[in-house]
């Protein structure tokens, strides 16, 4: 839930652990000699296992929002901290352990190497992690199996559907077993019934407990989610019906 500022501080404080709490979290930085502002002030709580969906027109800030939430950048003023790290003030090295162990990530483009088997994908989203190779099959196997591919392990990304080439990439972000999983236009690429196939794999996911933010602009998968966020001219709001 979105918390709100008053005279007396925020409330709607959420009842369950947060991960991700901002408080006003704002960006800014200058291209051609222009500032731009495409995060203002943002206060926003996430609590563990949500779904959530940002929305909102292109340039509203959307992907600025989610690279803060992915320690992928940082803000220019305000506190944001996932779990007990603050990733406005974290270290380089601390923010790639982060990026390493608690996040996973998937995008509209899939992002996987095309000469490298499905299992191989999957394998080297695990490299930073220090696992054992035994460890790293296993990971490996059950996140395949997870996502419906375990019979696909020697295939190459271009013998695969798109649906299922997301999947793989979905099973490379939740083998590392991350504690969010931050999405892109995940369904971007897909047809109605393949985009339907990953939505359903997302909301199991959710059920069995990770939490999801998925910016989109795919009604459809905002109706999955158990929050939706607008995100619009830098400031968020809350538009759950």
């Amino acid at each position: 839930m979105t918390i709100t500022r008053s005279h007396t501080g925020p409330i709607a404080e959420p009842t369950v652990p947060v991960l991700y709490r901002l408080a006003d979290v704002s960006k800014t930085y200058t291209q051609k000699k222009r500032v731009v502002k495409p995060l203002v002030g943002v206060d926003l709580v996430i609590p563990r296992g949500e779904f959530v969906t940002i929305q909102g027109p292109t340039g509203g800030g959307k992907s600025t929002l989610l690279q803060l939430l992915g320690a992928l950048d940082r803000p220019t003023s305000g506190r944001l901290t996932l779990g007990d790290t603050d990733l406005a003030e974290a270290s380089n090295s601390a923010l790639g352990t982060a990026r390493a162990r608690e996040i996973g990530f998937v995008f509209q483009g899939f992002n996987l190497i095309p000469t490298l088997t499905a299992t191989e994908n999957v394998d080297m989203g695990l490299e930073p992690l220090g696992l054992t190779a035994a460890e790293r099959r296993s990971r490996v196997t059950d996140a395949l199996s997870h996502v419906g591919l375990a019979d696909r392990g020697d295939h190459r990304p271009g013998e695969l559907s798109g649906g299922q080439q997301q999947r793989v990439a979905i099973a490379r972000a939740i083998a590392k077993r991350p504690r969010v999983l931050l999405a892109d236009e995940p369904t971007g690429n897909l047809d109605e019934s393949m985009r339907d196939e990953i939505l359903d794999l997302l909301q199991t996911l959710n059920e069995d407990g990770l939490t999801l933010v998925v910016v989109t602009h795919d009604s459809a998968v905002a109706r999955r989610a158990t929050r939706r966020l607008r995100l619009e001219k830098g400031t968020i709001r809350d538009i759950t019906r």
